[in-house]
C-alpha cells in the first residue's frame, strides 16, 4: 500500500477502528487457559518457517531453541558461547574447528542427530540456490563440513574464524530430511516442541516426547498476530493471551506485567545507494541532516531510547565509540540537495520508502514523521507499507530490477557481542544486504574477520567510521528499547537480550 500526506487525512478513522477493536478486547472478559497451554500475541505473522530464516525475528521467535537447536548456546549478557547439542569443540588449524556432539538426541521425525544432520545442515546454509538469511551471519565466507564420526564433525572455512563457535550459535541444526534446494513451512529440528500445526491465523506448537532435554513445563503453545501494540497489551490483560514479546512504550503502563529490557536491535533505513539520485553522496548527507532525532525518539520510542551512529550498540567488540550520530541541521541539507541538482543529479525523482508492517512498535509513526521532514528539505517521497513476506524480497539480494531508488526500514538484531555479526552482511560488497561496493570496506573486513582481541575491534571500528563518514551508507536510527507484557500466569520468564529472537517455552512455568 503506497501513502503519501493525503494519506494522514485518514488518521481519525483509523483511530476510531482501533478504539473499537480495544473496546472488545478489554470488554470479552478474561480466558480460561487449558493447564500447561499458553497463547503468545506476536505483532506479525511469520513470512514463514524455515530455520534457514530464523534470525529474523518474525520467524525466530516461534521456532528457535523450541522447535530447532543450535550447536553452541550464546549466552548475550556475558558474551561468552556455551554446549547445546555440540559438548565441546577445539580448533584444528587455522581453518579447520572440530565439534563433538551430544549423543542419544532424534529429530522430531524420528531421524538420528549426528554428524551427517550436521553436515546437511551446513551445506543447506551454504546453497546459494536457497535465500537464508542465517547464511549473512558469515558474510562472503564459505564453509565446508565434514562427518569425522558419527559423533565428530569438522568444518572447515576458507578464512580463519576465530569465532566460529560463536557463530554456529545462530545455525539452528535441521532434520536430514529438510529439503536442500527449497523453503520450508514445516520445520523439524531437535528442540522441545514440534510444529502441531500452521495458518495464516496461528502457529501451534505441542511438547515433543522424544525430547532428549527436561520436559517443559509448557504442553502447547499457540502463537497468534496482531498488529497494533494495544490490542497486544489488552489481549494479555484480559487473559486472551499470555504473553506478548514487544508493545510501544505508551502502551507500557502496568508496572506489574510489563518490563521494559536492554534490547539488542538497532534500526536504520538502509540506503539504495546503486540507485540515481541516492548514488550521490550529497544526496545520502541530507537524508541523514533532516531528520529531527532527539523529537523524533522522544516522543515515539521513549526517553531512554539511545541515538545510533553504527549499526552495533555500545558494548559490541567493534562499536566505535568516536563516530557522532549524524545531527539536525535541515538547511544544510536543502543545500547538499541543491549543489547535487546543479551538478545534474536527479534530486527531484520520488523515493520509495519499503516499510514493514508491525515491524517494530510505532515504526510506521516514525516514517510517517521522517518522510514529512525529508519532504520539508526538497525530497520526493512515497511510502510503501509491505507485509513481511513482501518485504523480505527487498532485504536479500538479488534485489528486485524494478525497484527504482529505495529506502529500506530494517531492525538489525545483534546479541552475540561481536561486529562480526554484522558489519560483513550489511557493507561489503557481496553482502546479502548491502548496497554498496567500496574496496577500502572490503579490505578492512576480510582482515577484521580473521582478527582477534584488540585487533579486531580496532578493524571493525575502522569499517564503521568509513561506513559513516566517508560512504554514508545508510540512516543509522536508534539502539532500542524493548517493553514486554507478560501475564499473571507465567512465572520464571522475563524478556532478556535473546527476546528480539526467540522466547524459549522451555523456560516459562505456570501458576495453574
Amino acid at each position: 500500500m503506497k501513502t503519501k500526506k493525503s494519506c494522514r487525512g485518514t488518521a481519525a478513522l483509523l483511530a476510531s477502528a482501533l478504539a473499537l477493536a480495544l473496546s472488545a478486547a478489554l470488554s470479552a472478559g478474561p480466558a480460561l487457559a487449558a493447564p500447561g497451554e499458553i497463547t503468545v500475541v506476536l505483532p506479525e505473522q511469520p513470512a514463514n518457517l524455515d530455520p534457514c530464516r530464523s534470525i529474523r525475528n518474525d520467524i525466530g521467535r516461534i521456532i528457535n531453541m523450541n522447535i530447532t537447536e543450535t550447536l553452541t548456546d550464546i549466552q548475550a549478557e556475558e558474551g561468552t558461547v556455551e554446549p547445546f547439542l555440540a559438548t565441546g569443540w577445539q580448533q584444528v588449524d587455522d581453518l579447520t574447528w572440530r565439534f563433538t556432539l551430544r549423543d542419544g538426541v532424534k529429530f522430531q521425525d524420528g531421524a538420528d542427530f549426528d554428524a551427517a544432520a550436521v553436515v546437511h545442515t551446513i551445506n543447506r546454509l551454504m546453497n546459494p540456490n536457497l535465500s537464508c538469511d542465517s547464511r549473512s551471519k558469515f558474510g562472503d565466507i564459505k564453509l565446508t563440513p565434514k562427518a569425522v564420526d558419527p559423533r565428530t564433525v569438522e568444518i572447515k572455512s576458507d578464512i580463519p574464524i576465530p569465532i566460529l563457535p560463536t557463530l554456529m550459535g545462530t545455525v539452528q541444526i535441521v532434520s536430514p530430511n529438510l529439503p536442500m534446494d527449497k523453503e520450508t513451512n514445516s520445520p523439524v529440528g531437535t528442540g522441545p516442541y514440534r510444529l502441531d500445526g500452521a495458518s495464516p491465523e496461528r502457529v501451534v506448537l505441542t511438547r515433543f516426547d522424544g525430547y532428549w532435554g527436561e520436559d517443559p513445563e509448557v504442553a502447547r503453545a499457540t502463537f497468534v498476530w496482531r498488529p497494533e501494540s494495544a490490542i497486544r497489551a489488552a489481549m494479555v490483560s484480559t487473559g486472551e493471551a499470555d504473553l506478548t514479546p514487544t508493545i510501544a512504550v505508551q502502551d507500557a503502563t502496568d508496572p506489574d506485567t510489563d518490563f521494559a529490557y536492554l534490547n539488542s536491535e538497532t534500526t536504520r533505513m538502509r540506503i539504495d545507494a546503486q540507485m540515481p539520485p541516492l548514488d550521490d553522496r550529497r544526496v545520502r548527507e541530507a537524508l541523514n541532516l533532516a531528520i529531527d532525532w532527539d523529537a523524533l525518539g522522544s516522543a515515539l520510542f521513549g526517553d531512554d531510547v539511545l541515538r545510533a551512529s553504527q549499526m552495533v550498540a555500545p558494548g559490541v567488540r567493534g562499536h566505535n565509540p568516536d563516530i557522532k550520530p549524524w545531527g539536525y541541521d535541515p538547511q544544510r541539507a536543502r543545500q547538499l540537495l541543491e549543489a547535487a541538482r546543479a551538478d545534474g543529479v536527479p534530486v527531484d525523482k520520488e523515493i520509495r520508502l519499503i516499510a514493514r508492517n508491525g515491524f517494530f512498535p510505532n515504526s510506521a509513526e516514525s516514517l510517517e514523521a521522517m518522510m514529512g521532514m525529508w519532504e520539508e528539505v526538497g525530497f520526493n517521497m512515497t511510502m510503501v507499507q509491505l507485509e513481511a513476506a513482501d518485504w523480505v524480497r527487498y532485504l536479500d539480494k538479488p534485489f528486485p530490477p524494478e525497484r527504482g531508488p529505495t529506502l529500506f526500514q530494517q531492525q538489525h538484531d545483534n546479541n552475540t557481542g561481536d561486529a562480526g555479526f554484522t558489519a560483513p552482511v550489511m557493507y561489503s560488497s557481496g553482502g546479502q544486504y548491502s548496497t554498496i561496493a567500496d574496496p577500502e570496506v572490503d579490505r578492512l573486513l576480510r582482515q577484521a574477520m580473521s582478527a582477534t582481541g584488540d585487533e579486531r575491534a580496532k578493524l571493525f571500528q575502522e569499517v564503521f567510521a568509513r561506513v559513516h563518514d566517508e560512504v554514508v551508507a545508510d540512516v543509522p536510527m536508534y539502539h532500542m528499547i524493548g517493553y514486554t507484557r507478560v501475564g499473571r500466569r507465567i512465572e520464571g520468564w522475563r524478556p532478556s537480550l535473546k527476546t528480539n529472537s526467540e522466547i524459549r517455552l522451555s523456560e516459562i512455568d505456570l501458576k495453574d
